[in-house]
């Protein structure tokens, strides 16, 4: 799996044009062969924090390489975001764990 750590910080005022673009980004991140999931966080300072997953570095290149997304990309560099940072990640290992309900007395 192929995880992408996307931080950035948003110019004030833009938030109402760039909800849009970001919802069409999510639902066009979809259709690619091997998405597996992105999901969004706030931090208190400012700071937005995205995570997305692919099954494959390939999959991960195809969303690279797409031309709305790139498109994007220019927008958010020229437009939405007064800083960004993405980090690229091939996972070593994962571990995952469900509590089950337990059953009333």
């Amino acid at each position: 799996m192929i995880v992408t750590v996307f931080r950035s910080r948003m110019k004030s005022g833009v938030q109402d044009e760039y909800g849009p673009m970001a919802k069409r980004m999510s639902e066009l991140a979809r259709t690619i062969p091997g998405y597996i999931s992105h999901k969004g966080f706030v931090a208190d300072d400012g700071e937005r924090v995205t995570i997305v997953e692919f099954e494959t570095e390939e999959a991960l290149h195809q969303w690279r390489i797409d031309p709305e997304h790139g498109k994007a990309k220019r927008r958010g560099v020229e437009t939405f975001f007064s800083e960004f940072k993405y980090q690229i990640c091939s996972v070593i290992r994962e571990r995952m764990w469900t509590v089950k309900p337990t059953r009333p007395a």
